[in-house]
């Protein structure tokens, strides 16, 4: 047989055609197509990017001060306070301006410290604080972050402050309602509404003046010109009310949406951050996971957690994985087997070998990964943004319209015409609309990475529930992917039985196919060595032993050379209609022989696919290897729709023309399959026994390799969209009813203020329900 050069099969990837490879990983590979162009979110994520969830589309929040000195900030980050950043309104501010600095890849806002800590450059330190700062925002670099302490009595004070204004408004309403008709006694309630007013809205007011110096209208600017408009017509008790009910119900919002964002750093609260370290004079000592080295032996004993990622060495014992993989079956653990920070040792001391450092465990990525998802914007959510972005000026626009032309055209005294566009003006605000998606999103986010599936977006949370067909790779994905050799001929009979063996165990010995590991694994020969190794994308493989060449491939490939008798394929098929792979063993000139290898099922793959069926999603297999193997898993699971003998390329043209007309997800694990992956509108992959390439290929991670998540995030994606448009006809309804009692009734700036703020709670209230169908 003549001796090809090609790319050495991966590990990860399932059987070719009739029982041979079809797929690589080595370095070497470059027959696999390209995936199409997206933006991947790896496991391998350094840093959480928070959720943008701004409120309104301004660039301006304050006045801009002289820029400060830049000092040196912890382990080269620029750490700044921004007083001004309060809320989500004024986060996708900054992220607009520092979108200006592509070098800054994870903007990390800490809204109730009001802290901001970049990742740049220290010679871009200078450009990035002037930048802000002529958005509007005053800036503070600090050397080091606040504490936890000190960020809770900044609340406390704020919120007392807020409170002081509330009951100071209060004041201002009795002297109002009690108070005589005089000039003084006017003057004096004048005086309290203003002291309330300049409790609770200095900063809006402020923020509003900068943003109608930009020529921007956003919440701000609204309740700006409504409360001076009040104050100026004589409501000025309304005008302290509204501002203090205003700043108080922006307070509460702001910690909502905290708690969709925490849903998923809270996680790191499950690793503890003190470990048990075996010394070098061989006694134990807790000291801080953080400094412990990769290598390093640990010990955790029954109902601890596990501080890092490791390999048992010592011990067995059950270990619940529910934070990482949303088993909720604990897991027996013996030495050999893997174990992940954050999970719960529930029995029998185990000792680990750390193979992870503390910044990078399975935890901690996805956590990184999950916070960097929560950056993109998803369809519903750009929507909202544009429409908002018509609908705020729209409302201004009537405000003043019913202001000045409802005295001429309907008669209307000035000051009742006045304070309804004021009322208006109130009401006009989107923040109820605009925050009501993307604390849905996080919320969704949050709640699939809780239950073990990472999803690197909400576009494609939103996208999930349009799947109507579901392509399934066989091995790994349907089957363990952990095939064992179960049968072995000798076709040979001139040569030694064992010198053939070891022929098949040297070439199987030198490739990392699940297939060739199964065959080299069931030899107990001594390999031999092996010159001029390589592999057949999708075939084989290849290599010269004492001078002679020989391949170890699938049918296909000794079909296609010629040395397939009518015997052998009698052979071949008795083992392949039992479900078997079939490799076999080749010189120039004949066939050596035969090894017969086998993949059982995974126990949840027949009932995943029965819940597809369930939400009417039709599966389909695709599958490298040969019609009666595939048909036969198929049978095993419940598919019908069967395509087999496909190389990577052929999977690739599948999936496209599956999607022709209809939303087509993909579920895989090797490299094979990761252009499909890439391909397909929603694509799956296990993230526990996927490969690298796959894994950044997808844009749906399976922690526990277990099928059943698939239509489970279908479900979570069905049931998000719900909730989206629930929020948005809440928050637009609202509106709606308000808007016509404030024209045609008797609506004041009280009950503007409640049916903004109001809604702004309701949806965020509504959204963190997904929350809590997570645990």
């Amino acid at each position: 047989m003549p001796n090809t050069h090609l790319p050495h099969p991966s590990k990860d990837a399932e059987p070719a055609a009739d029982g041979g490879h079809d797929c690589c990983s080595s370095s070497s590979c470059s027959s696999t197509p390209a995936p199409k162009p997206r933006t991947v979110i790896p496991l391998q994520v350094a840093a959480p990017k928070p959720a943008a969830t701004a409120c309104c589309d301004d660039d301006s929040c304050s006045t801009p001060v002289a820029s400060p000195s830049v000092a040196e900030a912890p382990d080269g980050a620029l750490l700044l306070r921004i007083p001004a950043m309060d809320c989500a309104v004024e986060e996708g501010q900054i992220r607009r301006v520092l979108e200006g600095f592509p070098a800054i890849k994870r903007p990390r806002f800490d809204l109730p410290a009001r802290m901001l800590t970049l990742d740049a450059q220290a010679d871009q330190w200078g450009a990035v604080v002037s930048a802000i700062q002529s958005a509007g925002f005053k800036t503070e670099v600090l050397s080091t972050p606040p504490s936890a302490d000190d960020t809770a009595k900044s609340q406390r004070v704020e919120l007392w402050r807020l409170i002081a204004a509330l009951v100071v408004a209060f004041g201002a309403e009795l002297l109002h309602l009690v108070g005589p008709d005089s000039t003084a006694w006017q003057i004096a309630g004048m005086a309290v509404a203003a002291i309330a007013i300049a409790l609770s809205g200095l900063s809006v007011f402020q923020k509003g003046l900068t943003a109608l110096l930009h020529g921007k209208l956003n919440i701000n600017a609204l309740m700006s010109v409504a409360v001076i408009g009040a104050f100026a017509i004589g409501q000025w008790p309304e005008a302290a009310m509204v501002m203090a009910l205003y700043s108080l119900a922006e307070l509460i919002e702001a910690r909502s949406v905290e708690r969709a964002r925490n849903a998923i750093s809270g996680l790191l609260a499950l690793s503890p951050p003190q470990v048990e370290v075996r010394q070098a004079n061989g006694q134990w000592a807790s000291v801080d996971a953080k400094t412990v080295a990769v290598g390093a032996v640990a010990r955790v004993k029954p109902g601890e957690r596990f501080a890092l990622d490791g390999r048992v060495t010592a011990g067995q014992g059950a270990v619940d994985q529910a934070p990482v993989t949303g088993e909720s079956i604990p897991v027996d653990k013996a030495p050999g087997d893997d174990v992940f920070a954050g999970t719960i040792n529930q029995s029998g001391s185990l000792e680990f070998e750390v193979t992870k450092p503390a910044s990078d465990t399975v935890l901690a990525r996805i956590i990184h990964a999950v916070e960097e998802a929560q950056g993109q914007r998803a369809p519903t959510q750009r929507f909202v943004d544009k429409f908002a972005a018509i609908y705020t000026p729209a409302v201004f626009v009537l405000a003043l319209a019913i202001a000045v032309g409802t005295p001429f055209l309907m008669g209307w005294p000035w000051l009742t015409a006045i304070y309804k566009a004021l009322v208006l003006l109130v009401i006009a605000c989107p923040c109820a609309l605009v925050i009501s998606t993307p604390v849905t999103v996080v919320s969704g986010l949050a709640a699939a990475a809780r239950r073990g599936i990472l999803i690197k977006g909400g576009v494609y949370l939103e996208e999930a529930r349009k799947l109507k067909v579901v392509a399934l790779d066989k091995t790994g994905t349907l089957t363990e992917g952990k095939p064992k050799l179960v049968a072995q001929s000798v076709l040979a009979g001139d040569l030694a039985e064992e010198q053939v063996l070891r022929i098949a165990r040297s070439l199987a010995g030198r490739s990392d196919h699940p297939v060739s590991k199964a065959v080299a694994a069931g030899l107990s020969v001594e390999p031999l060595e092996v010159a001029d190794f390589g592999a057949e994308l999708g075939l084989g493989v290849h290599g010269a032993i004492d001078g002679h060449a020989y391949i170890l491939g699938n049918h296909r490939w000794i079909h296609d050379s010629g040395l397939c008798s009518p015997e052998l394929e009698a052979k071949l098929e008795e083992h392949e209609v039992q479900g078997r792979t079939v490799s076999l063993l080749a010189d120039q000139g004949r066939v050596l022989a035969l090894f017969a290898v086998a993949d059982t099922t995974k126990e949840t793959s027949k009932q995943a696919v029965a819940d597809l069926k369930a939400l009417g999603i039709r599966s389909v297999m695709l599958t490298g290897d040969n019609p009666s193997t595939a048909r036969a898993i198929g049978a095993q699971v419940g598919i019908d729709d069967i395509q087999a003998n496909l190389l990577p390329q052929d999977k690739l043209r599948v999936v496209t023309d599956l999607g022709t007309g209809m939303r087509v997800g993909m579920v895989g694990d090797g490299v094979n399959d990761s252009p499909s992956l890439a391909a397909a509108a929603v694509g799956f992959s296990m993230g526990g026994a996927g490969t690298d390439t796959a894994k950044e290929a997808a844009d749906v991670l399976i922690m526990n390799d277990d099928l059943r998540k698939v239509p489970e995030t279908i479900r979570l994606s069905k049931r998000t969209y719900a909730v989206l448009w629930q929020n948005i006809i809440l928050a637009l309804g609202i509106k709606a009813v308000f808007f016509v009692l404030a024209v045609f009734g008797n609506a004041s700036m009280w009950m503007a203020v409640f049916a903004d703020m109001g809604a702004s709670l309701l949806v965020v209230f509504n959204g963190l329900r997904l929350l809590k169908s997570s645990r």
